[in-house]
């Protein structure tokens, strides 16, 4: 196929961390026992729906004492370049687990929370409609995010000392932040916009008024009906409690508890023009089933996922220490390489003391408490209280059920090849429920590991 008809058929998708790794290239290279590159992957949509990797492109930045220097490796039938290639893919994926640790889960879960939890303890009573429905999603997040920073990100901790960016992967978050984050973009279905991987389509089967350009992506298939359980939740619950637009516009507490979050907890955008304005039923229902959802199913899928995916850390290295053998290659370098090649590769990935912190935070990170409050199951006190939530409730209760039976029959069709086939995890990250420990599947209320 030529390139112009795979960019014509949207079969070509990139997973692009140029831009944002470039900055810190020079600064990481000055650490001990780690290096940095900017980075792209370029990805071919195959015709039984999945993705292949065409290329991989590293890039280091000029610096005062050497010039720019990138190349680009693809996978290669030679002996001296499918090494290359498996170098390559350690660096990059060494930088996505950066993007998945702490930017699709710590900052995108964790992070952004906290300000919803505080504003709701400072300007919603308790008897609050709001407080009520949000505090199952709020339980325990606090607590779990002061431990993270004293046993995970403090300096020098286990993050720092086992991850390529060492002592600047919470500035990158921070930078990610203020570069990329917002609000309205955090939804399911805009996050998919966002992304590329869907676009708006009012004729799309399935309800979402989206259509996706990857059909068998099983995080949006399986992540949108659980969106949608939420969403009808949490449209029922608003408007019984705001039955006219104006209760919502002339509720002090609401408004109050709005305007803490964009203006105090997001004080660096406060002046933003995405920020959803808080008028009506339909505003209130987008944005608490944002909160709602990043709490629950979002957060479930980038966390309990971690030691079923990265356990197995050539799988998912969280640091590459070495550069590529045809970086500035003395002929000695690369000597070496042609007779070790597997040597190399084994220096360049996590060392044994790394590997070792890493697969057990993980494997904590991933196991499900005995008390844990799954979707759907309880119900707080006060929903019973009142005839109308009550039955809500409950349409709520069976459509999470319903997750579980879906889930299992996508799983077991051999056309979605993502999910079905030798050797694969079956996707089951949006099963809402769960034993205890280590399972690859339940989604809690809250943010609670």
């Amino acid at each position: 196929m030529a390139f112009e008809e795979a960019i014509e058929q949207k079969r070509l998708f990139v997973i692009d961390y140029h831009d944002l790794l470039l900055p810190y290239v020079n600064r990481v290279r000055e650490l001990e026992g780690t290096t940095l590159y900017g980075s792209r992957m370029l990805m071919f949509l195959t015709s039984n729906g999945t993705l292949r990797p065409l290329a991989i492109e590293l890039t280091r930045p000029p610096s005062d004492e050497k010039p720019q220097w990138k190349h680009v490796y693809t996978p290669c039938s030679d002996a001296t370049g499918a090494w290359l290639w498996k170098l390559a893919k350690a660096h990059f994926l060494a930088h996505d687990s950066h993007h998945q640790v702490l930017i699709s889960h710590w900052l995108r879960t964790h992070c952004v929370t906290e300000p919803y939890i505080i504003a709701t303890n400072r300007h919603l009573s308790k008897m609050h409609p709001l407080h009520r429905l949000l505090s199952p999603h709020f339980r325990y997040t606090m607590l779990i995010n002061g431990l993270a920073r004293r046993a995970l990100f403090n300096a020098g901790g286990i993050i720092e000392s086992s991850f390529t960016l060492g002592k600047y992967v919470l500035e990158l978050s921070s930078d990610v932040h203020a570069q990329q984050w917002r609000f309205d973009h955090e939804a399911l279905p805009a996050d998919l916009i966002r992304r590329g991987i869907a676009v708006e389509d009012q004729s799309a089967p399935h309800g979402f008024c989206l259509k996706l350009a990857i059909e068998d992506y099983p995080f949006a298939n399986d992540g949108l009906l659980l969106w949608d359980c939420i969403k009808q939740w949490a449209n029922a619950y608003i408007k019984h409690y705001y039955q006219k637009s104006e209760l919502v516009e002339f509720d002090e507490e609401l408004q109050a508890w709005w305007t803490e979050i964009r203006t105090v907890g997001h004080g660096d955008k406060k002046d933003e023009p995405w920020w959803p304005q808080l008028k009506t039923q339909e505003d209130l229902i987008g944005v608490v089933s944002t909160m709602m959802w990043v709490c629950s199913g979002h957060h479930s899928a980038v966390n309990f996922s971690q030691y079923d995916y990265a356990g197995y850390f050539p799988n998912r290295p969280t640091i590459a220490r070495a550069k590529m053998p045809n970086e500035d290659l003395t002929k000695e370098e690369w000597q070496e390489f042609i007779n070790n090649p597997k040597d190399v590769l084994l220096r360049c990935f996590p060392s044994r003391i790394q590997a070792t912190k890493i697969m057990s935070v993980y494997d904590i990170l991933s196991a499900h408490s005995p008390d844990e409050e799954y979707i759907g199951v309880n119900a707080n006190p006060a929903w019973k209280d009142e005839p109308v939530i009550k039955a809500a409730f409950l349409d709520f209760k069976r459509n999470i059920q319903d997750l579980e039976s879906i889930i299992d029959s996508r799983n077991n069709d051999p056309n979605l090849r993502s999910r079905n086939g030798a050797g694969l995890l079956q996707y089951e990250l949006f099963k809402p429920f769960s034993e205890p420990g280590v399972t690859g599947k339940g989604v809690p209320y809250n943010i609670s590991i």
